[in-house]
């Protein structure tokens, strides 16, 4: 499973630099307006960038206090996923509700319908760090791809 984690992680890794690469070609002019859109974009990620990281801190801090480390992966996946639903409007990307939406889902159905641990044989283990970090994985990934599609179809119209 680590091998195709890293496959996937380093495809998309790919992806993405071939996208930059290709947005060289186009035009750099920027008016005044789109500048300080572009400030204002930058500004609000790295608040919303900044809340998600203090979030998760918190989280880690209080779960770890309250003696229920196990609960650590359901909430950064709920965090991580409520974060997704103001990054949308900001970037205007409507997959990004999508992705938020199936995040907290997710977090959500496994801290209620999954067991905290599981015993396989002799070996215990985490099962919401399985179950999330798994669909985590699987949802992200889908949305990496289809905004890697996004930006290749926007690329191919604008360069043609």
């Amino acid at each position: 499973m680590l091998v195709t984690a890293v496959a996937i992680g380093i495809a998309l890794f790919i992806g993405g630099f071939s996208l930059m690469r290709a947005s060289r070609e186009l035009t750099n002019q920027v008016s005044k307006t789109d500048l300080r859109q572009g400030k204002r974009t930058s500004f609000w990620f790295n608040i919303i960038f900044a809340a998600e990281g203090l979030a998760i801190a918190i989280t880690i801090a209080v779960c770890n206090v309250t003696r229920h480390p196990e609960l650590i992966p359901v909430v950064i996946a709920l965090i991580v996923g409520v974060h997704f639903f103001p990054l949308a409007p900001l970037f205007q990307v409507r997959l990004y509700y999508f992705t938020g939406t199936l995040l907290c889902l997710l977090a959500i159905m496994t801290w209620l319908f999954v067991p905290a641990t599981v015993t396989l044989g002799e070996h215990q283990f985490n099962a919401f760090m399985s179950v999330v970090g798994f669909g985590s994985a699987l949802i992200l990934w889908g949305t990496g791809l289809a905004i890697w599609l996004l930006g290749r179809r926007l690329l191919g119209i604008v360069l043609k």
